[in-house]
């Protein structure tokens, strides 16, 4: 079963870019993702930009309307993903785990939707 791992900090919580704690957290992340990649269960992943560079859209009587930013509001920013292959949500609980910004964030586990079951 696929789960997306979505990881969630604020952004005075991330370690400061160029810091030995920035260089450690991207060490954890490296490691992270050689244990998934070895382990045969990452499927992707990718850090995303700043919630700045965001755009929302949402259809509303038939007209497109968008915003600039994340709609959500929340003290905590979507900052990147995963998604995991593995077999149960036990497992990608231990793998969420492992992710570094879980220790000053929040990681979301959540199962894919399979839309054809055939190719599981």
């Amino acid at each position: 079963m696929q789960y997306m791992l979505l990881i969630y900090t604020a952004p005075d919580a991330d370690p400061t870019y160029g810091t030995p704690e920035f260089q450690a957290m991207m060490a954890d992340f490296t490691a992270f993702n050689e244990k998934a990649g070895a382990d045969g269960v990452l499927r992707g992943g990718e850090g995303l930009q700043g919630t700045e560079t965001a755009t929302s859209l949402r259809l509303r009587g038939g007209k497109v309307e968008t915003m600039d930013g994340p709609f959500a509001e929340t003290r905590e920013h979507l900052g990147g993903y995963y998604v995991l292959d593995v077999p149960d949500l036990d497992a990608a609980l231990r793998y969420a785990a492992l992710i570094p910004a879980a220790r000053f964030g929040t990681i979301e586990v959540r199962p894919l939707m399979n839309y054809n079951p055939t190719n599981s």
